[in-house]
C-alpha cells in the first residue's frame, strides 16, 4: 500500500456541498454544475466528491480541502458546466497557470478572481494533484471506474505536510447555505458582467458624442462669424 500521511485535524477543514468517504484516498471528484449520487462515489473509494458552482470561493474551498490533506494526487472534474461560471474550465485555469493580479491566468468565467489563496498556496495545489478531466460525463459508471484507475496509480501521500488556510466568506454570505450554492449565481454574475461591458461602451459613445457636438458647434460658431465680417466689410464698402 502507498505511504500516507495524517490530513489536517478536523478534516475536511471547509464546509461545503460535498460528501466525505476515506481520508487516505489518493482522489477527489467534482461534479461542476451536476448533482449525483456523490456519496456513491465515495463509496466506490473517493475521499470527497460534490458539486462546484462558483469560480471564485467554490475554487477556493476545493484548494483548501485538497491541500490540508496529503494524500489527495488527483482530481476528476466531471458532470455539467456551469454557465456563466464556467467553474470547470477555471479550475483547469488555475491548476495550469495560477494566478496574476487576483485574477486566475486564462480563466473564462464571469468573476474568476481569487481572494482567500496566497501563492505558496496555489503552488502546492499545482504540485500536489493531478486532474483528470472528463467533464460532460454524468455515467456514474464511468467516473467510478475513473476513480479506482486513479486509485490503481496511487503514488502515494505528497512530501509536505498538511496546509491549512482560511477561506473567509463574505459579511451576509455568499449565496451559499450550508454549502449549497444559490442556483441563479451565474446567470446573475454574467448578467453583471455584461452590464459593465455595456456601461463602458455607452461612457465611450457619449465621450464620441461630445466629441462631435465640439466640432459641429465650432462650425457653426465659424460660419457666424464668418457672415458677420462679410456684412461688416459689406456695409463699409456701401458706405464709401
Amino acid at each position: 500500500m502507498a505511504d500516507k500521511k495524517s490530513p489536517a485535524s478536523g478534516w475536511p477543514k471547509i464546509q461545503g456541498d460535498y460528501h466525505t468517504g476515506d481520508a487516505n484516498s489518493c482522489v477527489v471528484v467534482v461534479t461542476m454544475g451536476s448533482h449525483l449520487d456523490e456519496q456513491g462515489v465515495c463509496d466506490a473509494g473517493a475521499g470527497m466528491c460534490g458539486s462546484c458552482k462558483t469560480e471564485n470561493l467554490g475554487l477556493e474551498k476545493i484548494v483548501a480541502n485538497v491541500i490540508s490533506n496529503p494524500n489527495i494526487r488527483f482530481i476528476i472534474t466531471c458532470g455539467t458546466e456551469v454557465k456563466g461560471h464556467l467553474s470547470g474550465q477555471c479550475l483547469k485555469a488555475l491548476h495550469a497557470g495560477g494566478v496574476e493580479g487576483g485574477k486566475i491566468v486564462g480563466a473564462k468565467g464571469a468573476i474568476p478572481f481569487i481572494e482567500n489563496l496566497n501563492d505558496a498556496a496555489i503552488k502546492r495545489f499545482q504540485e500536489q494533484v493531478e486532474l483528470i478531466d472528463i467533464m460532460e460525463t454524468e455515467d456514474l459508471g464511468a467516473i467510478k471506474a475513473k476513480v479506482q484507475e486513479c486509485i490503481s496509480k496511487d503514488p502515494g501521500a505528497f512530501e509536505g505536510d498538511a496546509m491549512v488556510i482560511e477561506v473567509k466568506e463574505e459579511e451576509g454570505g455568499s449565496g451559499e447555505t450550508e454549502g449549497e450554492e444559490a442556483p441563479m449565481t451565474a446567470e446573475v454574475a454574467l448578467l453583471h458582467a455584461r452590464m459593465k461591458v455595456i456601461q463602458e461602451k455607452v461612457t465611450g459613445m457619449g465621450l464620441q458624442d461630445r466629441f462631435a457636438a465640439g466640432v459641429y458647434s465650432g462650425k457653426v460658431e465659424g460660419l457666424m462669424i464668418g457672415l458677420i465680417v462679410s456684412f461688416a466689410v459689406l456695409g463699409f464698402l456701401l458706405m464709401g
